[in-house]
């Protein structure tokens, strides 16, 4: 239970935008001080589509993920879109996990899980 007496769960940060400036100042920011305050018990990244293509060209954007990760912040990438990008290689060896996310985020909206788009 948090201090409102409500008990916390888990958010899922659906990443899409190509824009570094995003990223940096909006998805990263928010997802990394998520975690460092526990405002949720659970933080997953899903970097789907333009977001994966600007993280494996920008090495800024690498080490601010890779601080997440060591928060506990858990980040996916959908496989097809990887694929389209060639970037699937480039992903798993930043430590994302990739596979195919339709399902995944299907289910997830279904159980009425919260949901941020960037």
């Amino acid at each position: 239970m948090n201090d409102r007496g409500t008990e916390k769960d888990g958010l899922l940060i659906v990443w899409t935008s190509g824009d570094r400036d995003v990223a940096l100042n909006m998805v990263f920011m928010y997802a990394a001080n998520a975690r460092k305050h526990g405002w949720w018990d659970e933080v997953t990244l899903l970097v789907w589509g333009p977001s994966q293509k600007v993280l494996t060209e920008d090495q800024e954007l690498q080490d601010k993920l890779a601080e997440m990760v060591e928060l506990g912040v858990d980040v996916a990438a959908c496989k097809a879109c990887a694929d389209r990008y060639a970037a699937t290689e480039d992903l798993e060896s930043l430590g994302v996990r990739v596979f195919y996310t339709g399902q995944f985020l299907t289910e997830w909206i279904s159980s009425a899980g919260h949901v941020i788009t960037f």
